[in-house]
This record gives C-alpha cells, sequence and structure tokens, in this order.
C-alpha cells in the first residue's frame, strides 16, 4: 500500500458472552485506532480538498487517524471469507440493529445486540470506522483525529451557513453547527453586525433579519447567564418553534473532512489483505488459512448517501488501482450524496423540504447511469468506471420519494423510466419510512406506539426483512454471478410512478387528516465558481426555480397504500394505510411535511364503526371473514416473496406467527 497504517488495539473482548451462532462459532469483539500517514502530492489522494496545506511531519506525510471497531469469528476459518463495512451514521454503528433486528448500541457486546444473529450465522467479518471528522467523542461515537489546514501560516477563514429548526419552546442557545453531537465552525469575530441572522417560517417565504442587537454569539454558563462563545449563537427572545432561523457568518479552522474517503479506502484495502501494520503489529483480520475473498458495503440514510459519493468520486479504487467494495448497498439515501469533501462542509445536513433545503447533497448527477443534465449540458454518472464500479443494491421507503427526490435514481431528468443498469437494482419498500425501529413491531408497531415531532402517528411498518433477503442476493450476485430480482420501482411507462399532485387528489379522505402533503422538489442550484474545487462561496446558494428537475411517486390504491416496489404481507393484507410522509404538528409551520417520517392510519375495526366515522375505507371485519382469512392472506403474500427471492424462510415464518396477535391487536385498539 502507497499509505502506511499503524494500528493501536484498545480491547479484544467475546461477542454475546461467547455464545456460539450455528456453523461459525464465537465471535470476537476488537476496538483500536488506526492512524494514516500519507504522501500529499501523491496523485491517488490529489482531490481532497486543501490537502496541500495541511501541516506535514519531517518525511512530508500527512497524518490522521480514526477509531475503529471489528466484530469477527473468533477462528476466522469458520467465517464466510466476506468483509463487511457497515457505514456509521453519524458515529454510530447500525447494521446489527437493520440486519439481526438487534437491540441498538455503539459497543455491541451483549447477546441482546445480536439479535436474531443473521450477519453472524452467515459468518460475515463485520468493521466499522470513522469517517465523519466533524464529529465531538461521546455516546460510543466514531470519532477522527483530523488536520486542521492553514494558508503562508495563517488560519483559513470564510463563508459558513449555519440553520436551526426547534421543535419545543425554551430554546435560547445552540451550537453553530445545529446541534450538540458536531463540531462548529467559530466565527471569527463576535461582533453580530459582521454576521447575518434570519429567520422565516417556510422555505420559499422571504428572509427577515434579526437585528444584530437581539442575538449574540454566546451560550448559557453554568449558572445560566449567557457569556461570549464563538461557537454558539443566543437569540434574546428565544428560537420560536417551527421557524427557519439563518446565521451566515465568516468562520476559521475547516478540517480536512474528505480524508473520510481515503480512510475508509485505506483501511478497509489494508484489513483484507495486510499481515501487518508499519509497526509490525498483526492485521487482527489476517490469517493465512482465511484470505478474505469478497468487500461489501452497507450504510443507510447518511451513509447510504456516503456510500454513493465514495463510488462516485473514484475512491473504490485502492491506492494500487484495486477494486474496494465488491458491492454496495445504500439504503434509504434516495437522490442524494454526501458534501463531504467541501471547506467548511456539514456532512450531516441534507436537503429536505422545510429543513436544511439548500444544502448541497443532492446535485447532480443523481443516477447511476451516465445522463445529460438538461440546463448544464454536463455528463456524468455515478458508476463511471468499468474496472472499479461495484455492484450496487439500491433500496429506498416510500419518504425517499417524498422527500429525498427517491425517483431520480431510476428515471432522468426529464422524466423517463431508464432502463435497469446492469450492475444496478432498486428497490422500493412499499409504504414505509425511512427510519422505523425493527423491534417496534407486531403488536407495538400495530398499535402505533412510535411518536415524535409529527402531526401524525409514525409509520411502524418493518422491513428489515427485505434487507436481509436483499443481503443473501447480493452475496449471490458475487459470488456466483446470479443477479437479483429485477428492480421493483415506480414506473412511469406502466403507469405506478406518477406525479405527487395525483396521489393527494387520489388520496382517501380519512378524517382528520389533511392533504396539504407535498413533495420536496429540487432545482439546479448554484453554490459559486468554487464548488468543484471544494468552495463553497456563494451563501445561501441561487436556487434555479425555473429549472426543476421531474420527481415521481408511487401510485396508490383506494386505501391510499403504495402499488409499486416490494410490498411486505402488511401491505399486501392492510390492516392500515402507510406513507411516506407525515405533516409537522399544528402552530409549528404546520403546512410543512415533517421530513422523511410516514404515517399511520389504521382501518376502523368494525363496519359501523367506520360508517359512523365517515372512513371511506373498509373496515377491518369487511375485509376478512375471520382471524384465520386474515393470517392466510399473510402467509401467501410471505411465500409468494419467497419464492420471487425477496423474502428468507426464517422471516415467512416471523410474518405468519405474528399475524394472529397483530390482528387482534388491531381488532382491540
Amino acid at each position: 500500500m502507497n499509505t502506511r497504517i499503524k494500528l493501536k488495539l484498545d480491547s479484544i473482548y467475546p461477542f454475546a458472552n461467547g455464545e456460539a451462532f450455528g456453523d461459525t462459532g464465537s465471535y470476537q469483539c476488537v476496538s483500536g485506532t488506526a492512524s494514516f500517514l500519507i504522501d500529499p502530492s501523491d496523485s491517488v489522494n490529489a482531490n481532497i480538498t486543501d490537502l496541500s496545506l495541511a501541516p506535514t511531519d519531517a518525511s512530508g506525510a500527512v497524518e490522521y487517524s480514526t477509531d475503529f471497531f471489528i466484530l469477527k469469528p473468533s477462528d476466522l476459518t469458520r467465517g464466510n471469507r466476506t468483509l463487511l463495512y457497515d457505514v456509521n451514521n453519524r458515529g454510530s454503528k447500525r447494521i446489527l440493529q437493520f440486519m439481526n433486528d438487534g437491540m441498538h448500541s455503539n459497543n455491541p457486546l451483549l447477546r441482546e445486540h445480536a439479535g436474531n444473529g443473521f450477519l453472524q450465522r452467515r459468518g460475515y467479518s463485520i468493521v466499522w470506522s470513522g469517517w465523519q471528522g466533524d464529529l465531538l467523542p461521546g455516546d460510543g461515537r466514531l470519532t477522527m483525529d483530523l488536520p486542521i489546514p492553514v494558508s503562508e501560516g495563517k488560519s483559513i477563514t470564510g463563508l459558513v451557513r449555519s440553520e436551526f429548526i426547534v421543535d419545543q419552546d425554551g430554546v435560547y442557545c445552540l451550537p453553530l453547527s445545529g446541534n450538540s453531537y458536531t463540531i462548529s465552525y467559530p466565527t471569527v469575530s463576535l461582533d453580530t453586525s459582521e454576521a447575518v441572522l434570519t429567520c422565516r417560517e417556510y422555505e420559499h417565504d422571504a428572509r427577515a433579519v434579526v437585528p444584530s442587537s437581539k442575538w449574540r454569539f454566546g451560550k448559557l454558563d453554568k449558572n445560566g447567564n449567557i457569556v461570549d462563545s464563538n461557537t454558539y449563537c443566543c437569540l434574546e427572545s428565544g428560537f420560536e418553534p417551527g421557524l427557519i432561523y439563518e446565521l451566515i457568518y465568516t468562520g476559521m479552522n475547516p478540517r480536512l473532512l474528505g480524508l473520510g474517503f481515503l480512510g475508509v479506502r485505506d483501511l478497509i484495502s489494508f484489513l483484507k489483505v495486510e499481515k501487518t501494520d508499519a509497526n509490525g503489529l498483526p492485521n487482527p483480520l489476517f490469517d493465512e488459512m482465511a484470505l478474505y475473498e469478497r468487500s461489501y458495503a452497507w450504510g443507510r440514510s447518511l451513509s447510504g448517501r456516503f456510500l454513493r459519493e465514495f463510488v462516485y468520486q473514484g475512491y473504490n479504487e485502492s491506492s494500487l488501482g484495486e477494486k474496494v467494495f465488491d458491492a454496495v448497498s445504500p439504503h434509504v439515501s434516495g437522490g442524494g450524496r454526501v458534501s463531504l469533501n467541501h471547506r467548511f462542509a456539514q456532512p450531516g445536513r441534507f436537503p429536505k423540504k422545510q429543513a436544511d433545503h439548500l444544502y448541497p447533497s443532492d446535485q447532480f448527477p443523481f443516477a447511476y447511469a451516465i445522463l445529460q443534465d438538461p440546463y448544464t449540458g454536463v455528463k456524468d454518472g455515478i458508476l463511471k468506471r468499468t474496472k472499479t464500479d461495484p455492484l450496487v443494491i439500491h433500496t429506498q421507503t416510500a419518504s425517499e420519494y417524498w422527500d429525498r427526490r427517491g425517483s431520480l435514481v431510476h428515471t432522468d431528468l426529464q422524466g423517463q423510466d431508464l432502463p435497469e443498469h446492469e450492475k444496478v437494482r432498486v428497490f422500493l419498500f412499499s409504504g414505509s419510512q425511512h427510519f422505523a425501529d425493527p423491534l417496534l413491531s407486531g403488536e407495538d408497531a400495530i398499535l402505533g406506539e412510535i411518536s415524535g415531532a409529527t402531526r401524525y402517528t409514525a409509520n411502524p411498518l418493518n422491513t428489515t426483512p427485505l434487507l436481509r433477503a436483499l443481503l443473501d442476493r447480493l452475496d449471490k450476485w458475487v459470488r456466483e454471478d446470479v443477479p437479483p430480482p429485477s428492480s421493483r420501482v415506480p414506473s412511469i411507462e406502466n403507469g405506478t410512478a406518477v406525479k405527487s399532485g395525483e396521489v393527494r387528489e387520489k388520496f382517501p379522505n380519512i378524517p382528520g387528516v389533511s392533504r396539504l402533503f407535498e413533495i420536496n422538489e429540487v432545482y439546479l442550484q448554484d453554490h459559486g465558481d468554487g464548488f468543484d474545487k471544494g468552495m463553497l462561496d456563494r451563501e445561501p446558494p441561487i436556487e434555479h426555480l425555473d429549472k426543476k428537475y421531474s420527481l415521481y411517486v408511487s401510485q396508490i390504491d383506494q386505501d391510499g397504500n403504495e402499488t409499486a416496489g416490494i410490498q411486505t404481507p402488511n401491505i399486501v393484507a392492510p390492516l392500515a394505510t402507510y406513507t411516506g410522509w407525515n405533516m409537522r404538528p399544528f402552530g409549528n409551520a404546520e403546512n410543512a411535511p415533517a421530513g422523511t417520517t410516514g404515517s399511520y392510519f389504521p382501518f376502523a375495526a368494525a363496519e359501523n364503526t367506520r360508517q359512523r366515522k365517515n372512513d371511506p375505507r373498509l373496515s377491518i371485519e369487511a375485509r376478512y371473514s375471520s382471524v384465520d382469512d386474515y393470517v392466510r392472506a399473510i402467509s401467501n403474500a410471505a411465500i409468494k416473496l419467497c419464492e420471487d427471492g425477496l423474502l428468507l424462510e426464517e422471516d415467512a415464518g416471523r410474518y405468519i406467527n405474528e399475524a394472529r396477535g397483530a390482528f387482534f391487536s388491531a381488532l382491540h385498539s
């Protein structure tokens, strides 16, 4: 490798109390730190913004480091010789939660963190490492230690735009980053007249300037007094819930966040093949009798967007010209990527209809195929390097179509279906939302015990069984060159992909439910002339409202449930209407959608109740003649998904076993 890597191992301990998982046996946890020494003049590193301005050691190398965590078979010869990289989400480990239905933990140690043991029974070696270099330590987050570049011995300064939306009263001071777990870019000056703070109710409303005398760069001390701070903003009257506050100021000391790409590239390349690190310390994943033959990467939401950008920018090619990941699976990334390799980047932000709408993670190209942008004439695509492009299974929920521009993954920019890419499969998980805890399924989900800052009960639909089946299909695609089933997405040609207004008009008139929900449109944006060189030099950017890209959502049936995509048994035999959209609470920017949260509207149990409430949807008793009738419908739907290769037999059994309890819960809720 061109990069020198030094490991520091912090701990090695048994996972799940040493329990054996099928033929793989027991697992071990390994945690530590990896330090990287790279040549800033090497062409394989040249695209990292400001790398030439980074401090170097006596040999001219730039050094940085990342936390890592490995979950591996105790006996690697009993594993499946496949490295599975879980791209952490804001520092958190998520794959055991969403593949194993395990209890979430950033320190997976206990048996409950293993869930159903799916990944361990398959024999994967699972790796996590830090990539988001603006995260603060805490709560077990994976972090990075990155250099801060300087120019001619002075701190680098530049425009920074921060946005704040709060959901409750009584908030007076906020970090400039907008949250407590990411590093804020310090302001150069505490003089508020040199910055601009504005507020507005909705994204496209005119900005109202907050007088500089009404706010300050400051925070609350332990006695509740406001003291000066170059990393906090305080508003004298308090931040009003639902309003969008936008602060533009001159910040300083940007970190080399783009090194997050190199850290993943070089760590995975090292773990797959190297025997020892630069100091002779053994690679914890090296065994001459069990060399790794494959590597996959999975990431959800922000992590999925990281994977799309990682591949697009060419980092799936190692420093020696080899493929890093044989296959990747971005989940709920929508049509976005991630803004990481920019000066003063804020990678954790992403553009929703109401919040963070103008941040630059949703930019052409959106699709994997190479297309031409009708507004700029540029031709580009995420997959454009035949030698090192991975296979891709891209999965998304209804929420990504409504708020994350998901249709642009499989349609062109003018509204036509794209031919299926030979290396890509795309699947809509019909009727599901961006985040649903798999442990809140069955009876708890039917009772609607998921809540948040939304007007309606959040969508509890569990789709982790689909993720398990598709990981098996991805593995078979790589191992045996057997492609997964064809993509299942809304199609313009067959009428299942429609404009959002058509769904609004068709959606059933459920009592108490507003039909003002809107899609998050996407327009050509201008972030300044330096954008392609890693500079965000126009804040706020210009959004050209006359240059809109075509977006689509799934058609719905008479119940309001989606007709396209992979339909889980709960959609085929429904007890409720499940959507990918929700609305903000009354009095809290109430006409705006609630980001990527979906909704759950249960059917009336009895026909007389339905008629009394004037609900146009059939009642449960009118749909199913008995509990056995409902269980039979669930069973038939599960078996059909198994036959299609989109559900594992063990998960079909779970659906069937839960059906009876779910039915009675719905009748008595």
